[in-house]
């Protein structure tokens, strides 16, 4: 056993030397590879530098190189300005020597110039003197008197234009427009009088009187109550009045009267039982007639409203012309001068029945019935060019269209055609007399007489201090005064007469 460990410790002593041997030859063996890598490397390294420093020495030349180059350029640029700046500097020097030159030489005319201006305002001076003293007016007053011939004689001239010119515009304006308002008129067949509204109600007896009041008047009193109207109970013999500025409730008193005096049952009760019945048969009337007279033009689509406001104008007058009559006449002349002159009739056709449609509210509502229409149509979905035509056709509102004028001359035809209105005498004679009036306000004028019903005016004027140009003139004016201060219907005649009376006396 001794042996066999001193064997086994003497084996791994050796073991021991040997692996040390080893591990030293392979430390030699690394070492001379990492001294070999590390010469390799630094060989390597200089290779490097040596090429970088060769790198960075092309590349500081080539830029040197390039600056150079720049620097040469800018240089040539430099001088090529100095020469610029140099011919430009003698350029100026040269100029600046001949504008020298020229302020000397106009120095000089100017100095020429006053003098003969001097000359010219004193050779002036003497020869206005010698004109004056020939003339034997001063300046101001042949200037006047220049100033004066000029104006009479551009009036005149003008005059005489505008005459030559208004009548060949007349006369062709004329042929035409009487061309299409015949065929209108021709074509557009209306009652000679149309038909008004009655106020007066007849009575059997006068003693219905007396039960129409009823004891203490209560029959009376629940009568004008229901209906809102006045009925005067007058002496007028077998009559009494109803009075109201609405048509519709009038009509409606007028009927329910009508029935009370037929039943000859008047009292509280079968009044208000006549009234309704009354009211329910003229609202029937109402919206027949207001369905009856679209339809009759040939017209559709017309709100609700407008169609009942038409129908209440079957009872309102105007100047004893049934308002409603008077719409549909207008409407059909309207479409007729439209088709006449190659438009479309069916907006002239709307417009003209329309046009009077303030009327059936007038009474309810402050202001001109045009406007009040025309308010009522744009809020019932009528179109612009509508409205405006019922706005415009009292000239209240400028035209600014061609079916405003239409429905404008067309109302004219309907109002102003032989039997379509009365008038009380007290406001013919009225209006003749502002006719008259009014022409006698110009100066010239020696007498004015008003004819064919104030349709006519004519004038007779001063020959020695108007003359036949100044006539036309004067008749322009005229009618431009009529036109901004009267109301009329139609159109009314303007005729200037001047004459020349030379009386000599043989003795």
């Amino acid at each position: 056993m001794i042996i066999g460990a001193a064997a086994l410790l003497v084996g791994a002593l050796i073991g021991f030397a040997g692996r040390k041997v080893m591990v030293e030859a392979r430390l030699g063996t690394a070492e001379a590879s990492a001294k070999a890598i590390i010469s390799e490397a630094e060989k390597e390294a200089e290779r490097i530098r040596r090429e970088a420093h060769v790198e960075a020495k092309e590349t500081i030349h080539n830029l040197r190189s390039e600056t150079e180059r720049e620097l040469k350029g800018r240089r040539s640029d430099m001088q090529r300005l100095e020469r610029r700046l140099m011919q430009r500097e003698e350029m100026l020097e040269s100029k600046e020597v001949e504008a020298e030159k020229r302020d000397k030489r106009a120095a000089s005319w100017e100095e020429h110039l006053k003098a003969q201006e001097s000359k010219l305002a004193k050779a002036a001076a003497e020869q206005k003197r010698l004109l004056e003293k020939v003339a034997r007016m001063t300046t101001q007053e042949a200037r006047d008197h220049l100033l004066q011939t000029v104006s009479d004689e551009v009036k005149r001239d003008s005059a005489l234009f505008i005459k030559e010119e208004e009548a060949r515009a007349r006369e062709e304006a004329e042929k035409r427009a009487r061309k299409i308002v015949s065929l209108a008129i021709q074509r557009c067949a209306s009652e000679h009088v149309a038909e008004t509204t009655v106020s007066v109600v007849p009575l059997p007896s006068d003693e219905m009187k007396g039960r129409i009041i009823g004891r203490e008047g209560r029959n009376i009193r629940t009568f004008e109550n229901l209906t809102g109207i006045n009925l005067i109970i007058d002496d007028t013999p077998e009559a009494v009045i109803l009075s109201s500025f609405d048509p519709v409730r009038r009509e409606i008193a007028r009927l329910t009267l009508e029935k009370l005096i037929t039943d000859g049952r008047i009292q509280p009760a079968r009044i208000e039982e006549m009234y309704e019945k009354s009211k329910a048969e003229v609202e029937n009337q109402i919206r027949e007639a207001g369905e009856e007279a679209p339809f009759e033009v040939g017209l559709h689509n017309l709100n609700k409203e407008l169609v009942r406001a038409l129908g209440r104008l079957k009872f309102r007058t105007s100047y004893g012309q049934n308002v409603l009559m008077h719409a549909l006449e207008v409407s059909h002349l309207s479409g007729i001068m439209a088709a006449e002159l190659g438009l479309d009739p069916k907006v002239p056709k709307r417009a003209g029945l329309l046009h009077d449609i303030g009327k059936a509210i007038d009474h309810e509502v402050e202001g001109s019935h045009a406007l009040i229409g025309a308010e009522l149509a744009k809020r019932l979905g009528e179109s612009n060019v509508i409205c405006h035509a019922v706005e415009a056709h009292h000239g209240e509102v400028e035209i600014r269209t061609i079916e405003a004028v239409l429905v404008q001359a067309a109302d004219a035809i309907s109002a102003a055609r032989p039997g379509a209105r009365r008038e009380t005498l007290e406001s013919y004679i009225k209006r003749l007399e502002k006719l008259e009036t009014l022409a006698d306000s110009f100066p010239g004028v020696e007498r004015a007489y008003a004819m064919q019903a104030g349709r006519e005016i004519r004038i007779v004027v001063q020959s020695e201090s108007v003359d036949d140009l100044e006539s036309a003139t004067l008749a322009r004016d005229i009618a431009k005064e009529v036109e901004e201060q009267l109301d009329y219907p139609g159109q009314i005649k303007i005729t200037v007469i001047r004459e020349t009376r030379v009386v000599e006396y043989a003795k």
